[in-house]
């Protein structure tokens, strides 16, 4: 009986640690209040937006109101995002190599786009540029290379694209490298090579944050014991919510928050709830090829493939148990217990994903997050931190690093 009454003693206090944590929940009508006065002044920043390959495959402008994309400059405004990060990505399969020129295409667009509406938009490059763009009323938008190939086994490709404007570089996307192992491939590396160490240490040099998402978890191990800055994983989830190789595990996160990082919260659905992943995955196969046929019969028409394969995406989505946007504070819930709310922030992978929470099918539903956020107790100042705070933390640690590193 006495080892009973420990064991239930231990859950009361973790629950009560809990509540004291998240703090006591609100009204809808408080939650409301909160949420309008924390989203008059906070930085909303979202550290992962596909929107570069929207724009280059569907040929759309950032500022057309009927855009289809996930992220336009109007949705940005009703949303109230302050700062974005543009993926630079080139598939690792792309037909015959050359990555870096497609990520240098990508580049052009973003700078194209950010030139054509600069009254609306800012490039930037550091934690102060970002606070600056905030004050003029435009959005801030910085750039992350997702995926070590685009280098190129070639340090100096790395420079160049810093020097562009670049301040994360994912180490791996899906596929495994000579230097670095993904957590959707076969180990090729065993975690970091000599060369993925030197990956990691120049871009603690340069000042580039190093992005884990999408690595496997010895890669993950591997970069946290050679790194000399903080962290982020730009786009991940919580593994204890949905057990995906994508998401961190507990451990991980606890890592994370001693290195002094930040886990960037996906909205991918399958990333965030269990139950809707494993019924996709029964219609995966026959989705899949659906796809490959509207690709065969479309490919000469950009945007009409685009419209039939979100038609396509729709129809399956219609028949799965697609979860509500709550999902995704349960999973900032989760992180916030586990590795403390300073290390806890969004990263959407909106215009990179082809399911999306209830509530949350765009940027201009973020607000609906801080209601619910607000609604669960988090105080003011803690949510400023979750929605950007942490992050522009993490970039000035970095620049820090880098003007102390030879």
């Amino acid at each position: 009986m006495p080892r009973f009454r420990g064991i239930i003693r231990a859950l009361l206090l973790l629950t009560l640690a809990a509540a004291a944590l998240l703090g006591v929940e609100r009204s809808p009508a408080e939650a409301e209040k909160v949420a309008q006065r924390v989203l008059a002044r906070a930085i909303v920043v979202d550290t992962h937006e596909d929107t570069p390959d929207a724009m280059f495959e569907r040929g759309y402008d950032l500022a057309d109101p009927s855009a289809p994309m996930m992220v336009t400059i109007p949705k940005m405004r009703e949303g109230h995002l302050g700062a974005a990060f543009f993926a630079i990505y080139v598939s690792a399969n792309r037909p015959g190599g050359d990555f870096i020129h497609g990520a240098l295409d990508l580049v052009d667009l973003v700078y194209e786009q950010v030139g054509k509406h600069s009254e609306a938009l800012g490039l930037a490059f550091t934690a102060d540029d970002v606070v600056r763009l905030h004050r003029q009323n435009r959005v801030a938008i910085l750039m992350g290379v997702e995926g070590g190939h685009m280098i190129e086994n070639d340090l100096r490709l790395l420079d160049i694209l810093y020097r562009l404007g670049c301040r994360y570089l994912t180490l791996t996307h899906m596929v495994s490298l000579d230097w670095a192992d993904s957590s959707s491939d076969k180990p090729r590396a065993n975690g970091l090579s000599d060369f993925g160490r030197q990956v990691v240490a120049r871009l603690n040099q340069l000042g580039m944050m190093v992005d884990v998402s999408h690595v496997s978890d010895k890669t993950f191990a591997d970069t946290l014991a050679v790194t000399k800055a903080p962290v982020i994983a730009s786009h991940s989830s919580c593994r204890a919510l949905a057990d995906n190789p994508r998401n961190l595990s507990d451990d991980m996160i606890r890592q994370l928050a001693q290195n002094g990082g930040v886990i960037q919260i996906n909205f991918y659905s399958p990333y965030l709830d269990q139950t809707y992943a494993e019924a996709r995955r029964k219609t995966s196969e026959q989705r899949r090829a659906e796809m490959r046929a509207a690709r065969q019969q479309f490919a000469p028409d950009r945007q009409r493939l685009a419209q039939e394969i979100d038609k396509i995406d729709a129809r399956y989505e219609a028949q799965l148990p697609v979860p509500s946007f709550e999902r995704i504070a349960d999973h900032i819930d989760h992180a916030v217990q586990v590795g403390g709310v300073e290390h806890v922030g969004l990263g959407s992978d909106f215009d990179g994903i082809d399911s999306k929470p209830r509530g949350m099918e765009d940027v201009s539903k973020l607000p609906n997050l801080v209601r619910e956020l607000a609604r669960r107790g988090y105080s003011e100042t803690d949510l400023e931190r979750i929605l950007g705070g942490n992050l522009l933390r993490v970039m000035r640690q970095v620049e820090e690093v880098s003007h102390r590193t030879p």
